[in-house]
Formats: structure tokens, sequence, C-alpha cells
């Protein structure tokens, strides 16, 4: 599977031209993990330690895609990826070290983890998401994998009420009470402003066009100082338009 994901876009004069491949080598998932701790570090305020990596231990249990400048070589964005048999071996998701996950465990064997998203601020225009969505979608066909969770981060920096604001308004996105999960440390959105106005983050955006659902609650991340929203996306409901797209229809 490493070797059969390789995806590009065309070169345009104005913008320059991204490929997404699954990382190869130490080197390749170092440059990751130095993309992550920028943008954590920088954009959330996370404590990363002063190494310049962000890292832990499901980095060297998880496939890692990076979208690449072609023309500097520079990894702009990445994504990395938890597959079930890998998860097996680790005995969890990373998830569960945030959600009591029990509801979903029938999902196990056919579940795709992603976290660690980021694009550096330089690429969000929508092609470098794209491309790792398409790298995401390509890795899952090849697999056979049927649903794919993972977490979209809020910025607690305002103490929490864009956060509570953002579950409100997620509400009719709410999954069943069968795929719900329930945060270890959660926010306690109920003494939290709910009316802040706030425009869903990028990665929420994307998920909800995907088709995906909010399993419950955020669960509130002190390492990073996030609120971190469970989503879940399961192929057979995934967005006919994206299901076309990627080729799953």
């Amino acid at each position: 599977m490493r070797n059969a994901l390789y995806l590009s876009t065309p070169a345009r004069a104005q913008a320059p031209s991204l490929e997404v491949c699954l990382a190869k080598t130490a080197a390749e998932v170092l440059e990751a993990q130095k993309l992550r701790f920028n943008i954590f570090s920088e954009e959330y305020g996370a404590d990363l330690g002063s190494n310049g990596i962000d890292h832990d231990v499901f980095d060297a249990y998880c496939d890692h895609l990076l979208v690449r400048n072609s023309q500097t070589g520079e990894v702009v964005g990445t994504y990395r990826i938890l597959a079930p048999e890998n998860a097996a071996r680790l005995k969890c998701w990373y998830s569960e070290t945030e959600f009591f996950m029990n509801r979903i465990e029938r999902l196990r064997k056919t579940t795709v983890e992603v976290g660690r998203s980021c694009v550096h601020p330089d690429y969000r225009n929508g092609a470098a998401i794209m491309l790792l969505w398409s790298g995401i979608a390509q890795y899952m066909k090849l697999g056979g994998y049927k649903h794919l969770i993972g977490c979209a981060s809020v910025s607690l920096r305002d103490g929490g009420h864009q956060a509570a604001s953002l579950f409100k308004q997620l509400e009719p996105h709410l999954a069943e009470a069968s795929c719900q999960v329930f945060p270890k440390n959660r926010l306690p959105v109920e003494r939290l402003r709910c009316d802040v106005e706030i425009e869903p983050p990028p990665l929420v955006k994307g998920y909800l066009r995907l088709g995906a659902v909010v399993c419950g609650e955020p669960a509130w991340d002190p390492d990073f100082n996030t609120a971190d929203f469970m989503m879940l996306l399961s192929i057979d409901r995934m967005s006919p338009r994206y299901a076309r797209h990627f080729g799953f229809i």
C-alpha cells in the first residue's frame, strides 16, 4: 500500500504543483512531525517541548500522508493514518486516550483513524486538504475499510466559548445514540457561552460536506489547549457527490 499511493495536482502558473504520497522513510516522517510542531505550537499554543518535533508512541504504528510542493520539495500538509490492523497491535485507537468509545467497538475491524491533520498557512486555499482527503480515500479503498474516525480541534485560547458555540451549531449533525462517544475530560459547555459567532473550522466543514457526523460532546485536551470533536464518516453514508469524486461509486 505504501508504494501504491501517489496522487498529484496539475502544475498551474498561479500555484505550485502539489503531490500527495505516504512517507517511506524516517526522514519523511520527521518532516511531517516538524510541520505538526510548527502548526500546533504557534496556532494552538500547544506545549510540545523545545526540540521542534511533535511525536508520540502512535507515530510508529501509523502511515503518514504527506502533501509536498513538487517545485521546492517542502512538506506543506500532513495527516497520519492508523489502520485497524495496527490499532489492534496497539490495543487501542489514539482517540481512546480522550473518549470512552464502547458504542463503536463493533466498527473497530473496518475503521481507519486519522489525526494530526495540518496544512501550512500558505497552502490553505483548498488544494492541499483535498489532496489529503484524496489520499485517505485511496488508502481506504485499497484496504477495503468502511469507516473513518478522527478529531477536529478548536483552540481554547478564548476560554472555550467558541468551542461551546460550535458544539451548539453542530447539534443537527449529532450521531445517533449507538455511535456516540463520551469524553474522559469533557469541556464544560454548560458553563460557557454558546452564542459566540464562529465560523466552523475548515476541517469541521470538510467532514460535514463528506457526510460525517459528530459523535458527542468535545473533549478538553490540555496538552494541545484544544476542544476535540470526534467525527465519524461511514462510506455508505458519504455524500454522493464526494463518493463519486473519490471513486467509491
